[in-house]
C-alpha cells in the first residue's frame, strides 16, 4: 500500500525509510540482477555494495537478511552470463566478509520452459514492441521457468548451504490469514440499543410508515406481515447480519433524502425487512417474493444487497459513506481486464509481424460467447470448422493461435469495478493492500471482488444507472414546470394513463421496455398491472421469450389457463400459469418435490451449468420427490420437461419486481 499510494513513480516503489518503519516480521533477500546491491557490484563499486549490505544487515538483524544467489541457465548470451557470474562472485565475497547467509533463488516468469516464447510475446505487447525489434527488453536467453527441487539442487551442487537456507527461509515464513470471517462496518448505535434491538425498532417504525398505520394496527389487520417480519429478523439475528442491514439502510435513506433516485437488483427485494428499512421499494408480500432466495440459515455467504443509483450522483453516495465510516475504511474494488480470445490473436499476430488483415481474419473466425460467457480459443477450435482448418493447414496461423491460446486470460490492466465498494470496521490495510487508479486517482483495493470476499470484507454494489438519472431529472422538471411534487417510491400503481402509454407502444426512453421487440409484445399484451410489466421484464430474454405469445393469449382468455397440478396455482397464478421466474422452479422443487431451499439452490446451479451427471442425479431426485408427494410419474416427467430447459435462463423474480417498478416509474 505504501509503495502504491506514497511511492508510486511509473511503478510502485518503497524506500529504506518505509522499510525501516515496517521491519518487524520481515525477512529480506538482497534481490535479483536488477537489485540495488547487484547494480552496485556490476558498476564496479564493491565497497559501496558492501556498505549497503551492512546497512540492511544492521536494520533487519543478522538472522533476517540474506544475500541472494541466482544461477538460471543462460544460452547464447555469453556476455550476459559472464556479467552474471562476476556479480555472483561479488555477492559471495560480501556474504563471506560480513558473515551474511546466502540463499539459493530463481526468478520465475512462467511455469514451463516451453512458455518462454509466450512470455516474450507478453513483454512485447506491454512495451509496444515487435519480436523482430533489436532494441527491446528480451529475456529469452535466461531460463526463467519454475524449477524443480532436483534442478535447483544440481545448479547449487557446490553450495549446499544456499539450498538449505532456502528451506530455512520457507520454514520461517508463517502467515495466517483467517478467511470468510465476515467483518461488517461499525454502525454507531444509540446507547440503550444493540444491533438487533435497533434494527427491530427501525423496521417497526418503517413498516408503520409504509402501511400508514400504527404497528399495533398492523399486528391486528396484517398478521401475515408481522409473522414474516419476525421470521426474517430471527434469521438476520442468528446469522449476525443486523449491522449490515443498518449500514445499507443508512446510505439508502440518505440518498433518498438528497433526491438521489435508487433501486436494488437481485434477490434483496424478497426481504420485508429491507422494504421496511427503505432499502427496497417493493413489498415482497404483495408480489409473493420469497425471502429464502435472498437469505436463509443454510446460506454460507453474507447477504448481498446490490444498489443502483442515478449515475450522475453515485459519487455523492460513496463520498457520504467515506465521510461517515472513515476514508481509510472505504474503497472501491479493483477489476482486472484480461486478454480475451480475439484480442489475444490480434496482439500475438501484431508482435510477430503477421499482416493485420490476416490476424483480423483469424480473429473473426472465433465465434462470440453466449449468455455473457467469454469464448476461449480451445472452445472456438471445436466449434468453428474454418478456424480448425486454418490452424491445421497454415503454419503461421497455427503459431499465432497456439501462442494466443497461452496468453489469453492473462491480466492486461487494472481498472475500477463498475459497482464494487468495501467498508471495513478497521483500516482497510488490515484486510487488503490498496492502490490508486492511474486515470482517476480513486483509491481501490488490490484484491479483486472474489478475493475481497475471501478476506471477510463484504462487497457492496453501488452501480450507476443512467435511466435513474433521467428519472431524477424528470421529477425535477415536473416540479419546476407544474409545481407538482412526485414521490417516485409511492406512485399509484393502477394509473390508467400509464398503462395506455404502454399498450399503445409509446415506450421510447422507458427503462427495460424501449426496444422494438418488447414494444410489439406490450401492444399485444395491453398490460393492466405492474405484475404484467414484471413478467415481461423476466420473459423477454433468450429461452423464456418463446413463452410470451402463450402468456399474452392466457391474459386475454382465462379459459386457456391450466395447471398440471392444483398446487401449481399458488405459484403460477399471477403469471397465468406460465413459468416466468427462476423462483417458480425453486418453489416447484420445494412445494411439489419436497426439496429444502439449499437443495433447490443446488438444483438451480446444476441446471445452469448443464453438467450431464449432475442433471441425471437431480432428475432422479426430483421425480422421486414428486411421486412421493402424490404426483403421478407421467405428470412428474412432464413437469421436469417444462422446468429443465427453462431453469438455466429463468430470471430472478425479486430482480424482475425491482426493475418492473422502475419501468413503471419511468412510464408514469
Amino acid at each position: 500500500t505504501v509503495a502504491h499510494l506514497r511511492g508510486f513513480y511509473y511503478k510502485p516503489r518503497i524506500d529504506l525509510e518505509a522499510l525501516k518503519q515496517h521491519k518487524e516480521g520481515l525477512i529480506v533477500l538482497s534481490g535479483c540482477i536488477s537489485s540495488e546491491l547487484s547494480r552496485a557490484i556490476l558498476a564496479g563499486r564493491l565497497p559501496a555494495a558492501k556498505e549497503l549490505a551492512k546497512q540492511y544487515q544492521e536494520i533487519f538483524g543478522p538472522e533476517n537478511y540474506y544475500i541472494e544467489i541466482q544461477r538460471q541457465r543462460i544460452t547464447g548470451a555469453e556476455e550476459f552470463r559472464k556479467k552474471r557470474d562476476a556479480m555472483n562472485a561479488g555477492l559471495a565475497q560480501i556474504a563471506d566478509e560480513l558473515k551474511i547467509p546466502i540463499v539459493a533463488t530463481a526468478d520465475c516468469h512462467y511455469l514451463n520452459s516451453d512458455d518462454v516464447e509466450a512470455q516474450d510475446i507478453l513483454v512485447c505487447v506491454e512495451t509496444g514492441k515487435n519480436v523482430a525489434d533489436g532494441d527491446r527488453l528480451d529475456m529469452r536467453a535466461t531460463d526463467l521457468a519454475l524449477k524443480t527441487e532436483q534442478e535447483m539442487t544440481e545448479l547449487f551442487a557446490d553450495l549446499p548451504a544456499a539450498i538449505k537456507n532456502t528451506e530455512v527461509v520457507a520454514a520461517a515464513v508463517n502467515i495466517e490469514i483467517p478467511l470468510r470471517q465476515w467483518a461488517f462496518p461499525n454502525f454507531d448505535l444509540p446507547p440503550e440499543h444493540s444491533y438487533d434491538s435497533y434494527l427491530r425498532k427501525l423496521v417497526s417504525k418503517g413498516l408503520a410508515l409504509e402501511y400508514k398505520k400504527s404497528f399495533e394496527e398492523i399486528t391486528r389487520e396484517h398478521p401475515e406481515a408481522v409473522k414474516r417480519l419476525e421470521y426474517e429478523l430471527d434469521i438476520i439475528s442468528k446469522k449476525g447480519y443486523s449491522s449490515y442491514f443498518l449500514v445499507v439502510s443508512d446510505f439508502a435513506n440518505w440518498s433518498r433524502s438528497q433526491g438521489i433516485i435508487s433501486t436494488t437488483r437481485g434477490s434483496a427485494a424478497g426481504s420485508l425487512v429491507a422494504f421496511a428499512l427503505g432499502i427496497t421499494s417493493v413489498n415482497p408480500l404483495e408480489y409473493q417474493l420469497p425471502f429464502e432466495r435472498f437469505l436463509n440459515l443454510e446460506r454460507p455467504l453474507p447477504p448481498d444487497i446490490d444498489t443502483d443509483f442515478a449515475d450522475n450522483r453515485r459519487d455523492e453516495v460513496i463520498e457520504y459513506v467515506a465521510a461517515k465510516y472513515g476514508k481509510d475504511k472505504v474503497a472501491q474494488i479493483v477489476t482486472f481486464g484480461s486478454m480475451l480470445a480475439r484480442a489475444a490473436v490480434r496482439d500475438v499476430g501484431r508482435v510477430l509481424g503477421v499482416p493485420y488483415s490476416k490476424c483480423d481474419k483469424i480473429a473473426k473466425l472465433i465465434p462470440f460467447g453466449k449468455q455473457g460467457f467469454h469464448m476461449t480459443i480451445e472452445q472456438a477450435l471445436k466449434l468453428s470448422p474454418e478456424l480448425r482448418a486454418a490452424h491445421e493447414q497454415d503454419a503461421e496461423t497455427k503459431k499465432v493461435i497456439d501462442l494466443a491460446k497461452k496468453v489469453e486470460g492473462v491480466a492486461r490492466h487494472a481498472s475500477i469495478h463498475a459497482a464494487g465498494v468495501v467498508i471495513s470496521p478497521v483500516p482497510l490495510t488490515n484486510y487488503t493492500p490498496l492502490r490508486s487508479d492511474n486515470e482517476t486517482g480513486t483509491i481501490t483495493t488490490q484484491y479483486d471482488m472474489y478475493s475481497i470476499e475471501e478476506t471477510g470484507l463484504v462487497k457492496m454494489d453501488f452501480l450507476g444507472i443512467r435511466n435513474l438519472s433521467i428519472l431524477g431529472r424528470a421529477v425535477e422538471i415536473v416540479k419546476r414546470a407544474k409545481n407538482i411534487d412526485i414521490d417516485i417510491y409511492h406512485l399509484p400503481l393502477d394509473d390508467k394513463k400509464t398503462f395506455e402509454l404502454l399498450s399503445t407502444g409509446k415506450t421510447i426512453g422507458l427503462f427495460q421496455l424501449g426496444g422494438s421487440g418488447m414494444t410489439k409484445y406490450l401492444k399485444d399484451l395491453k398490460p393492466t398491472n405492474v405484475r404484467d410489466i414484471m413478467a415481461m421484464v423476466a420473459l423477454y430474454r433468450p429461452g423464456p421469450m418463446e413463452s410470451i405469445p402463450e402468456f399474452i393469449a392466457r391474459k386475454h382468455n382465462p379459459n386457456l389457463i391450466e395447471y398440471l397440478d392444483p398446487r401449481l396455482k399458488e405459484i403460477l397464478s399471477a403469471s397465468y400459469g406460465v413459468l416466468t421466474y427462476q423462483d417458480d422452479v425453486l418453489l416447484i422443487a420445494i412445494k411439489i418435490a419436497g426439496y429444502s431451499w439449499e437443495e433447490a439452490d443446488k438444483l438451480r446451479k446444476a441446471m445452469g451449468k448443464k453438467i450431464p451427471r449432475e442433471m441425471a442425479e437431480q432428475k432422479e431426485k426430483f421425480l422421486e420427490g414428486c411421486m412421493k408427494n402424490g404426483l403421478p410419474s407421467k405428470k412428474a416427467l412432464k413437469l421436469w420437461s417444462l422446468i429443465e430447459p427453462f431453469a438455466a435462463y429463468g430470471f430472478n423474480k425479486a430482480h424482475a419486481a425491482s426493475y418492473g417498478i422502475v419501468a413503471y416509474q419511468t412510464a408514469y
